[in-house]
């Protein structure tokens, strides 16, 4: 019987450890921006780097896919950055511009792109 216990316990103890849902909703810019801004030492650090990663990439790859090359403003070069230099690039790019922080969080983050990676048209 105890194994049995055990193990109806083991879903309780993992749902102590889940992060905060309301940690991981990107409202605005300014909350990607906290989110990419985590640092190692910070206990949710994974989570939070691999959601700010997911963001960036979904978007950026959502873009590509849905936008004809020629119509394009926003060009990674080949080799691309890796995600956390084009995160940590940002984040203080973004901080630098506390005006944006409550737009849209890809709509900041595609102005930002923009300046970084323009198509040389």
């Amino acid at each position: 019987m105890r194994p049995l216990i055990l193990l109806a316990a083991l879903p309780l103890a993992a749902s102590a450890y889940a992060a905060n849902p309301d940690a991981y909703r990107i409202r605005n810019a300014g909350d990607l921006v906290y989110l990419c801004a985590t640092q190692p030492s910070e206990t949710d650090y994974a989570t939070a780097i691999a959601f700010c990663h997911g963001v960036l990439v979904g978007a950026y790859g959502y873009y590509a896919a849905s936008t004809a090359t020629a119509d394009r403003f926003v060009c990674v070069p080949d080799p691309a950055p890796t995600r956390s230099k084009i995160a940590s690039d940002f984040v203080a790019w973004a901080k630098g511009r506390p005006e944006l922080m409550k737009n849209g969080a890809i709509d900041t983050l595609f102005r930002f792109a923009a300046q970084a990676f323009p198509c040389g048209k």
